[in-house]
């Protein structure tokens, strides 16, 4: 029984990352970046987007986003608010997007007047991780209000990333966070990760993190 299940999960694995590769071709071919972002809920993954399109507006580049979420359009109805193309993707009973929901989603969105692609993950430490959405980089974002353990807590989060994220800096004090605990937790996993401190209230942060995204090359 036990050898059935785990032929069954690498199925499920192999199909989507195979939807995965054919969402990655489809973004290249309209030359979308794009970008997961992984975290719990209140993380800060829609403030994130908040403060990171006026920036990149400045800049030429123009931003599109889709909202996953097991239920509702909260998160959607601030991103389309921002006045760029957006998806709601909504997944019912499951955990995280999958790459068969972000192509339904991408099939939707005028890919020729995006040209980087925020994809919110569902609110989750655990599930995204294991499901490829062919976007180019992932970047995973915690509060320093889930404690300091949250990193130690789900390694494999962190693990997977490209870019990491510490928010709501300024709250630290208050919920007795370590934040240096927390940076030398993700640089135990992930030695090689940028991370950015960053307190999205006030924007603090965010212009170095954004640099980082834009140097990062498109995958060829």
């Amino acid at each position: 029984m036990h050898h059935i299940d785990v032929r069954l999960e690498k199925d499920v694995y192999d199909a989507n990352n195979t939807l995965a590769d054919e969402n990655a071709r489809h973004l290249k071919s309209h030359n979308v970046r794009a970008f997961d972002l992984l975290g719990a809920i209140g993380s800060g993954k829609t403030a994130l987007i908040e403060r990171l399109v006026p920036l990149l507006e400045k800049k030429g580049i123009r931003a599109g986003a889709i909202a996953g979420d097991v239920y509702g359009d909260d998160d959607f109805k601030r991103i389309v608010a921002l006045g760029i193309p957006a998806f709601n993707a909504n997944t019912g009973k499951e955990c995280h997007l999958d790459a068969r929901l972000v192509g339904h989603a991408i099939d939707h969105l005028p890919l020729d007047r995006i040209d980087i692609l925020f994809i919110e993950n569902v609110g989750n430490m655990v599930c995204p991780t294991d499901f490829r959405l062919g976007a180019e980089k992932r970047i995973v974002i915690v509060s320093s209000t889930e404690g300091d353990d949250v990193v130690n807590k789900h390694p494999m989060m962190f693990r997977d990333c490209t870019i990491g994220v510490i928010n709501k800096v300024d709250l630290a004090p208050l919920v007795g966070a370590n934040l240096d605990r927390m940076q030398r937790d993700i640089a135990r996993y992930n030695p090689g990760m940028p991370v950015f401190r960053t307190n999205l209230k006030t924007g603090d942060g965010v212009t170095e993190l954004l640099d980082a995204i834009l140097s990062y090359p498109p995958v060829s």
